[in-house]
């Protein structure tokens, strides 16, 4: 396969070259289902209640005292908090690029102009440090996060420059002039040093493509150099948690806090695929093969450490310790999308479809107003509502929670679905691949001319039917490439002939010179299964979880039959398989009573269980939507 120029889709990543170049906003539009839900409810819901609470919590106000010069008094939040305000300004450009709201367009400028009055005169722009009676600028790269919160500044530019060229918001150029300080500051003869949070380094590069300015990128390439070689101070859990004890090119897995892991791999990926450089891409496709098997969740979830928000050794997964974090699993997707596109791999996809569906759909609550910030695998006690008036600890919420302390996730969920349509389809040359099903149009021209429009109709994942349209006769030939998940064999590719074929996990392709009104179709194998761990995960060794499709099912305790106490108490029945009745996933499931002893150690008790009986299971993303309720994906085997 070889390497295409891509053109400039409306997306969050656009490397200049790669296998694949993504197809944008104007290319792709989710229509219906559950994605397009999501989407609205994001749209109507989820941003207003983002900008209510940086407003109430003074995080936005922060920028409009930095202008009055009334720092560091009344100052609030975080030495991060800037960034959620950023992310926010992201979200809303990706939502604007979707949809014209002349409303929510106000808000956007009347955002970016506090934003901008609080920019210094050499264009230093951080409310938490440098001004009298602050900390001193580049100070405390450690835990300061003035470059963290800066690139998240040049994504919003970003995002606003793709879905609305030549705005005359200012943005960009706010964008730019930090970005060439920083390159100032932090060049080749200057601080050598990087931030002990990665995530400037993607943002510099995806500022150097929109603007055409090399330094960005090779300032971005700087810091992925330097990252490994000791230049921040240890700390009590090591310079791994901050990715600063091993080379990028020398390490063999992810570690350390996993957002920062994730965000640093996606840096680096962004680095190797502007420089072509191979061996760096090859070390990244290295650590991503090597977290994928040993340091994920069955969620797609990342990291199992509390007290660091970070991974664990290999296998380290235990599920009621699952920390998690949203916005690992959303920076754990922006790693593998540049993966897929540098490598055209479908394995990227597919675990972007499973961090998708069951940790980012879990996040939010179906109102979109309240969030999970860690995603635990098993709830022992049922949760504790969150008051939707109060700020809540990051991870010490039992129940999704309106806002944190550290409230990062809200408005990366916010981002990632305003541009979701952006990862739905990726192009070659002469091919066209569906990477993520959802009904969608799609209208674009593929890198050797050829104008495609498609129509995708599917209720996937509830079903596993996806039909895809050709809208219009082609001039020559073209293949369109249908992915195939891992877990989906026997699936079936039927072409416009109607000729069905049994297809092996990765992508199906059909190539002709499609007519109008041709029609292909893939049949994904989504009936209930059984899986089991790898046997070197001793947390739930001898369990085994249920999903549908790509979607992981839980046991929740309101489904209980009634004199069941807790979930604890449920063995499954492996003996006949799970099952759909009246829309709803059903286990056999037997309720074992173990006798009580004053020692939990006296060798081989015996067990008594119930006759199994048929309960009902509820896609994880939609668990403690019915109130509390204790919870678990692992259920020991019968």
């Amino acid at each position: 396969m070889s390497l295409i120029k891509t053109t400039a889709p409306v997306a969050p990543a656009v490397p200049s070259t790669g296998r694949l170049r993504p197809l944008g906003l104007g290319e792709v539009r989710i229509t219906g289902g559950y994605w397009a839900g999501r989407q609205r409810v994001n749209a109507t819901a989820t941003l207003a209640h983002i900008a209510h609470w940086l407003e109430r919590e003074g995080w936005l106000p922060n920028f409009d005292l930095a202008a009055a010069g009334r720092l560091p008094d009344g100052r609030r939040g975080r030495e991060f908090s800037d960034s959620e305000v950023y992310k926010y300004l992201e979200a809303v450009a990706w939502q604007l690029g979707r949809d014209d709201d002349p409303a929510l367009e106000e808000t956007f400028r009347n955002t970016v102009a506090r934003v901008a009055a609080a920019q210094e005169p050499d264009g230093y722009l951080d409310t938490a440090f440098g001004r009298p009676g602050q900390t001193p600028r580049w100070s405390d790269l450690e835990w300061g996060h003035e470059l963290y919160c800066a690139g998240h500044l040049f994504q919003a530019a970003v995002a606003r420059a793709r879905t609305r060229p030549g705005a005359d918001d200012g943005l960009l150029a706010v964008a730019t002039r930090l970005a060439d300080l920083i390159c100032d500051v932090f060049g080749e003869d200057g601080i050598r040093s990087v931030c002990g949070h990665p995530e400037v380094e993607t943002a510099l590069v995806e500022l150097g493509r929109v603007t055409g300015e090399p330094r960005y990128i090779e300032q971005a390439r700087l810091f992925v150099e330097r990252r490994g070689t000791g230049v921040l101070r240890d700390i009590e859990w090591g310079r791994s948690y901050y990715q600063d004890d091993v080379p990028v090119r020398e390490a063999d897995v992810l570690r350390g806090h996993a957002v920062r892991a994730n965000y640093l791999s996606s840096g680096a990926a962004d680095v190797a695929a502007e420089t072509a450089d191979g061996p760096l891409l090859a070390a990244l496709s290295r650590q991503w093969a090597n977290t994928a098997a040993r340091r994920t969740y069955i969620t797609g979830g990342q990291g199992s450490h509390h007290q660091d928000e970070a991974f664990g050794d290999d296998f380290e997964l235990p599920p009621d310790r699952a920390y998690s974090e949203t916005c690992a699993s959303i920076a754990s997707i922006q790693f593998s999308w540049r993966m897929l596109l540098a490598e055209g791999d479908a394995a990227y996809s597919d675990l972007i479809e499973r961090t998708l569906y069951n940790v980012v759909a879990t996040s939010p609550s179906a109102e979109g107003t309240a969030f999970y910030y860690a995603n635990t695998l098993h709830r022992r006690t049922p949760g504790e509502p969150a008051d939707p008036d109060t700020v809540s600890p990051r991870a010490e919420a039992s129940l999704r929670a309106p806002w944190f302390e550290v409230s990062c996730c809200p408005p990366n969920v916010a981002r990632t679905l305003a541009s979701l349509d952006a990862y739905v389809a990726t192009a070659g040359e002469d091919t066209l691949q569906l990477q993520q099903y959802a009904p969608a149009t799609i209208v674009t021209v593929l890198g050797g001319g050829e104008r495609v429009e498609l129509t995708v109709e599917t209720e996937y994942p509830a079903d596993g039917r996806i039909a895809v349209r050709v809208d219009r006769d082609a001039d020559a030939p073209w293949t369109m490439q249908l992915r195939v998940p891992a877990w989906a064999d026997g699936a079936v590719l039927t072409d416009p002939d109607g000729a069905p074929t049994t297809v092996r996990p990765g992508y199906a392709a059909v190539t002709r010179a499609f007519r109008a009104g041709d029609v292909v179709t893939i049949d994904l194998p989504v009936a209930p299964r059984f899986v089991r761990a790898d046997p070197r995960i001793d947390a739930v060794r001898g369990s085994v979880a249920v999903e549908r499709g790509p979607v992981v099912y839980a046991l929740e305790s309101v489904d209980l039959p009634e004199g069941w106490d807790d979930v604890a108490t449920a063995l499954a029945d492996t003996g006949r398989p799970p099952r759909d009745e009246a829309g709803r996933v059903v286990v056999d499931l037997a309720r074992r009573t173990p006798p009580e002893a004053a020692w939990p150690y006296a060798g081989q008790q015996p067990e008594a269980a119930d006759a199994p009986v048929a309960v009902p299971l509820v896609p994880y993303h939609d668990w403690a939507e019915r109130g509390p309720s204790t919870m678990r994906i692992w259920i020991p085997a019968s």
